[in-house]
């Protein structure tokens, strides 16, 4: 018989972008291994002033097959309650919170220390990040409180398990890979994907993917693409992702370095059944991020066998082989450029591709459920 598992989290209808998305693959793979499972998610994530974007919810239809539960407004303590005692109640096997942001700690905290209360759920969390990317008054104690009512942990970098042990360093911890992410569909040709989203397909497209904030180093991508080495007419850079700060600066930018005709802005939200027209599209996946934790763009690439130039910070190189499934650069203009030279010139495409296709084997979402159990059963 399965166990009974509640995930908590960002699950629609809340846009969530990468947060809802692995939420909602994660129950379907629990799901798939026999388990009753239901996602408790937010009718309030951040209060307006607090987020950056242009809307938290979505308008594309709910998932199928899938229970989901709107009960946490973060900023409502009122609703950590009821969300806690209902949880509570069910007395699931398996608790698993999504934690990636210091402010949810005492709304997270509040709701696995009313669920402690039944004495039967295990109660495991799987850390996005510890340390956050922008720091806020607050974080530390938001966090030690929500950490301290969990019983052990799951990260998906090896950097942030180094920052957890910082604050738990005796409850059980592990590192386990971000899975693919399979559920954008299936690959389409890059003659199909251009088509699709109006694009000449004689081109050479880069792809910047995802929300746009100051870590993700976009600033840095657009002065590589404007080093004198890439000053190819052939060779387009398309960037999809809401802004997630002031837009200005890039404009600026963009204006100043004299690339206006040389990208494709689509900066608004892109939705799930779009995904596989970006990186179809696209010759290479860059992140040039500036630190980082993990991120799901590589897991989508690495779906589409696209090759990737990252940058060296974070988990993003454990995920990205130097040399065999792309290039792994230093966060700055030239080196990235250099490498997305090297990838054109030498043409490392294919072989990339074909080297992704056996390399990505290992990041299936069964492995990771069975992590999962084998954890939740040390607790």
């Amino acid at each position: 018989m399965g166990k009974r598992v509640i995930i908590v989290g960002p699950a629609h209808p809340l846009r969530g972008g990468g947060m809802a998305t692995f939420n909602e693959r994660l129950a379907y793979a629990f799901q798939e291994a026999g388990d009753e499972v239901e996602i408790v998610t937010f009718s309030l994530q951040y209060p307006s002033f607090l987020f950056p974007g242009k809307s938290q919810y979505t308008d594309e239809p709910a998932p199928e097959a899938l229970q989901i539960k709107v009960l946490i407004n973060s900023v409502n303590p009122v609703s950590w309650w009821r969300a806690g005692n209902y949880i509570r109640k069910q007395k699931p096997d398996l608790v698993i919170f999504r934690y990636w942001l210091p402010f949810m700690g005492p709304s997270l905290g509040t709701i696995a220390r009313i669920i402690q209360r039944n004495r039967h759920s295990r109660i495991l969390a799987i850390t996005d990040n510890v340390v956050p990317h922008e720091k806020r008054p607050g974080d530390v104690p938001f966090t030690k409180y929500f950490l301290s009512a969990c019983q052990g942990f799951i990260t998906l970098s090896r950097s942030v398990l180094q920052d957890l042990k910082r604050f738990e360093p005796k409850k059980p911890a592990t590192y386990l890979p971000h899975p693919l992410y399979d559920n954008f569909g299936e690959a389409e040709t890059k003659a199909a994907a251009c088509a699709a989203l109006g694009l000449d397909p004689q081109y050479n497209y880069l792809l910047f993917f995802g929300f746009i904030r100051a870590y993700k180093g976009l600033d840095l991508l657009l002065q590589a693409l404007a080093e004198p080495i890439l000053q190819r007419p052939d060779i387009k850079l398309i960037v999809a992702g809401e802004f997630y700060e002031d837009a200005a600066q890039y404009h600026a930018l963009i204006q100043k370095l004299n690339l206006q005709d040389r990208l494709v802005l689509h900066t608004d939200f892109i939705p799930n059944a779009a995904v596989r027209h970006y990186f179809c599209a696209a010759d290479l996946v860059v992140q040039p991020y500036k630190h980082a934790t993990q991120s799901g763009v590589t897991q989508v690439a690495y779906h589409f066998n696209k090759p990737m130039v990252v940058t060296n910070v974070g988990g993003l190189p454990e995920l990205v082989p130097d040399g065999e499934v792309g290039h792994v650069v230093e966060p700055q203009p030239q080196a990235i450029a250099q490498a997305i030279l090297r990838f054109y010139t030498s043409e490392q495409g294919e072989t990339f591709s074909q080297n992704i296709k056996g390399y990505k084997k290992r990041f299936s979402w069964s492995h990771f459920v069975q992590a999962i159990g084998e954890m939740a059963a040390k607790l």
